[in-house]
């Protein structure tokens, strides 16, 4: 019997990319081995550095991020104080573990324009089209393309956006957590703030993380490779989070697992 192929959904933390805005860019901090024998030496009183193989330490690093860096799973308690209409929000070391491994599923908009809305009936028609029915617990993936401009300042502004709507048309078929590969699971901000200048309109505001207000659920953002899952179900997903007290996300090496 093979072993399953697993597929990589996640993109490096890297320091100084422009793929976040300025205040949440990660800095990372790399001590090297030879940096690593000098802090060995305050560890191990006594110890010279030639003792130690080749004069060489640890390697490790510092970094400066925040919960949202890289790829990650935001917990309800990331959009409000509740959830479930009224029920205190889930922080992410709260999170049930068997959210976070299921049956995955792939809804491809790839073809809608950058800031497009992807909305419930978006979301049924590619249901139709794919020949499936969305059940409890699975893990719904969402496919802009917006993974191609990663590293550049315009991954911002890429891909389409789910709405208040189609997230709460998938939360209501018992689905818990879903993942899109941008930078955020609404629309691009940047259109967002220009649609609110145009029209005054609130709602559109945050309004597919808002709907977690309603139906508590958990969305990953920043996901890659989602063009390299070679079909739309019958593949497992795993995404469980790193456990961070009372936090609002944690960050998650996502993978697609297909049995061959």
């Amino acid at each position: 019997m093979k072993p399953p192929k697993i597929i990589d959904l996640s993109i490096s933390l890297e320091t100084g990319l422009p793929s976040d805005p300025p205040n949440m860019i990660p800095q990372i901090v790399y001590h090297d081995h030879k940096m690593g024998a000098d802090q060995m030496l305050d560890f191990f009183p006594g110890i010279k550095k030639e003792q130690l193989p080749n004069e060489m330490g640890w390697a490790l690093e510092e970094i400066t991020l925040t919960t949202h860096s890289g790829t990650h799973l935001d917990a309800p308690y990331h959009y409000h104080p509740t959830m479930d209409k009224g029920k205190r929000a889930l922080t992410i070391d709260e999170i049930p573990l068997d959210w976070c491994f299921s049956d995955g599923v792939l809804l491809d908009f790839s073809y809608k324009a950058d800031g497009e809305r992807i909305s419930a009936d978006d979301v049924k028609a590619e249901l139709d089209r794919i020949g499936y029915q969305l059940k409890q617990r699975d893990i719904v993936l969402v496919r802009v393309g917006a993974d191609r401009s990663w590293g550049k300042p315009e991954y911002l502004t890429k891909g389409a956006g789910m709405t208040r709507e189609s997230t709460l048309y998938i939360t209501e078929q018992g689905v818990k957590v879903v993942g899109i590969d941008a930078w955020s699971w609404d629309r691009p901000l940047p259109f967002l703030a220009e649609e609110f200048k145009q029209n005054g309109d609130p709602g559109i505001i945050w309004e597919a993380h808002f709907a977690g207000i309603e139906n508590g659920y958990c969305h990953m953002e920043k996901l890659a490779n989602l063009d390299k899952i070679p079909k739309p179900f019958g593949f497992k997903v795993s995404c469980f989070p790193v456990k961070i007290k009372a936090a609002s996300a944690g960050w998650v090496r996502c993978v697609a697992i297909i049995d061959e």
